[in-house]
């Protein structure tokens, strides 16, 4: 049985608020999805392009959360071929406004999709089986519900960290709808390493993992024993001011757009409410830094013509050896590997130019 489930004090993360003990506080976790919502919002103003924002609901009734943008000013004529639209799934704990510096600049020539994963963000939050295969297997399916619903024949598939991940899981699975994968800074590829390895009599090799930053240290504390966001919601009222203190790289990053705390509002409400994505995380991880099903024993299963390409940050703590795995797997072959410089995990924020050059040239290669 699930660990979250039956610790006492983190209880009310998967009960109602009227069972809650602290319902007599109305304000004890001052989070909401209207409080999403309007923050949300502010951060989709930025856009100056055509958005259609709305909930796709799923044969199964859950609703996933969806960006579609196009270019209001692009000429459009009989004669021109349908760009493949270019669809992006966001990491663990994230959602739709973090590609905020995107969006725009990887509209302007085809259509982009984004998404709120199923569990996270503004989209339902199903409950997720403990077990591994199952609890990705939910993610992965409702990502082809949702291509269905939304009537896209193929796609490009760009998934960052977890989204990474899944994107890898869906393209494996369904191969003739992706035609082109990119990851970037994904989540879940290596082996855990053993903390040291014998090399010889009475010897032992220290094996390094790559540093983690400080709030990966500080979610790792937890995640053995609760859902990895629990200390978030159990913070209450200083949830917010807790975001701020371990995620103040949000408001540098975006702080060209927002003077104030609208990135790190967004991620705190993105992540305050009932967990549901994160226990699905939680189920296919071994802890937090590493999956319980390396991707990189079935990437392998990837269709050999399928084009991929691999983006790291360069100054990120996902170690990249893994994509020169996968170029050797892959024999090379329709496959690249690429670190943008001064770039840590969340590539597509700290530097928003380079990567959206490198998308949009990965992009115009397929059409």
């Amino acid at each position: 049985m699930d660990p979250a489930t039956t610790t006492a004090p983190m209880q009310n993360d998967c009960e109602t608020e009227s069972t809650s003990i602290w319902n007599w506080w109305p304000s004890w976790r001052p989070t909401s999805m209207s409080l999403l919502k309007t923050t949300e919002s502010k951060i989709l103003a930025c856009i100056q392009n055509d958005l259609w924002a709305r909930f796709v609901t799923l044969p199964n009734q859950d609703r996933i959360w969806t960006l579609t943008l196009t270019n209001k000013v692009m000429q459009k004529t009989a004669e021109q071929a349908p760009k493949t639209p270019l669809v992006m799934v966001h990491g663990f704990g994230g959602g739709v406004g973090l590609w905020i510096r995107n969006l725009e600049a990887l509209s302007r020539s085809r259509p982009v999709y984004a998404f709120d994963l199923l569990g996270f963000g503004r989209s339902s939050r199903p409950p997720f089986p403990s077990d591994a295969i199952k609890a990705e297997e939910q993610f992965v399916n409702s990502i082809e519900q949702w291509r269905q619903s939304v009537g896209l024949e193929n796609m490009i598939l760009l998934g960052h960290s977890l989204g990474g991940y899944l994107a890898a899981s869906y393209a494996i699975q369904y191969p003739s709808r992706v035609s082109h994968l990119i990851l970037v800074d994904p989540w879940g590829f290596p082996e855990q390493p053993q903390t040291q390895t014998p090399v010889g009599e009475g010897q032992t090799e220290v094996v390094k993992r790559p540093p983690l930053p400080r709030w990966v240290k500080a979610i790792a504390a937890v995640v053995s024993l609760f859902n990895p966001l629990a200390v978030i919601r159990a913070a209450g009222p200083w949830g917010p001011g807790l975001v701020n203190r371990f995620r103040p790289d949000f408001k540098r990053k975006f702080e060209d757009l927002f003077d104030d705390d609208t990135m790190t509002q967004y991620i705190y409400h993105c992540n305050a409410q009932t967990p549901s994505g994160e226990v699905g995380f939680r189920a296919m991880s071994e802890s937090l830094g590493w999956a319980k099903r390396p991707m990189l024993h079935r990437v392998h299963l990837l269709p050999p013509s399928m084009p991929l390409s691999i983006l790291y940050g360069a100054r990120s703590w996902v170690e990249s050896s893994s994509g020169d795995k996968v170029l050797e797997i892959r024999n090379h072959a329709h496959t690249e590997v690429l670190l943008i410089k001064e770039a840590s995990h969340h590539v597509y924020a700290d530097q928003p130019e380079e990567f959206n050059r490198v998308v949009e040239n990965i992009c115009s290669s397929v059409n």
